[in-house]
């Protein structure tokens, strides 16, 4: 078994696989990471581990994850299982490197387009020789409600909001129809260049945010929740073949 763990900017995942399987998983705030990392320490006897994070961890999670059997914790300078040539590895988050590599386990050798929609949404290419070319970085939905909130000074702080009018008939209406539809056009209008540049595109979906967007794009998409998680579990797996 192995237990996988990725440390978001808002979320905790922590989950056990059983060879390319989720036993369980669980979803949870940072300050609650050591009492569930116990819980299923308890639970499941894991021989491998492996740790993600997107910012530097805490010095008390830290001291607990080193109590975990075999542990991995994700660079740079960990091997993967594709060939990486973004211009500047040092600088590609571990997010993105794990949905590379996730890419590469689910859909070998295919031109493969992986689209995070989380705090950020993040826009991740893989050809098909298992090659990592790069992508962009856009801001998410919920940071794009409290930019318009927080650089104006009378807007007021919204929440996302499947009912949209393309017409906003109100403030509200089109703060949601400027921010909605404007993500909708983004993800579509990228789709289409990839598809212009590189003819057969395997797109993927994930991130907190996928069910919301799924319901707002009518492309071909294969929305996986957990697809990160896998890319860890496939990172950790290819360093113990």
């Amino acid at each position: 078994m192995n237990l996988v763990i990725d440390i978001g900017n808002t979320k905790v995942k922590v989950a056990v696989f059983e060879l390319d399987t989720i036993i369980t998983a669980v979803v949870c705030e940072e300050i609650n990471l050591v009492k569930e990392l116990k819980r299923i320490s308890n639970q499941y006897a894991f021989k491998r581990s492996i740790v993600s994070s997107v910012k530097d961890i805490n010095e008390e999670y830290l001291e607990e994850l080193q109590k975990l059997p075999f542990l991995i914790t994700l660079n740079t300078d960990t091997p993967l299982p594709f060939k990486n040539l973004y211009a500047t590895p040092s600088t590609l988050g571990n997010d993105r490197i794990a949905l590379a590599a996730a890419s590469v386990c689910i859909h070998p050798f295919k031109n493969t387009l992986v689209i995070d929609a989380g705090t950020c949404i993040t826009y991740d290419f893989i050809n098909a020789k298992n090659e990592y070319l790069g992508g962009a970085i856009s801001p998410g939905i919920a940071m794009r409600y409290k930019s318009l909130h927080q650089y104006t000074g009378n807007l007021p702080l919204l929440s996302k909001n499947e009912e949209f009018n393309i017409i906003g008939t109100s403030t509200k209406s089109s703060i949601h129809s400027g921010i909605i539809n404007g993500i909708s056009c983004e993800i579509k209008g990228v789709i289409a260049q990839y598809k212009q540049d590189f003819g057969d595109l395997t797109i993927v979906l994930t991130g907190g945010d996928t069910k919301f967007l799924s319901k707002q794009l009518k492309n071909s998409i294969f929305a996986h929740q957990n697809f990160l998680l896998r890319g860890l579990n496939k990172i950790l797996t290819f360093n113990n073949q």
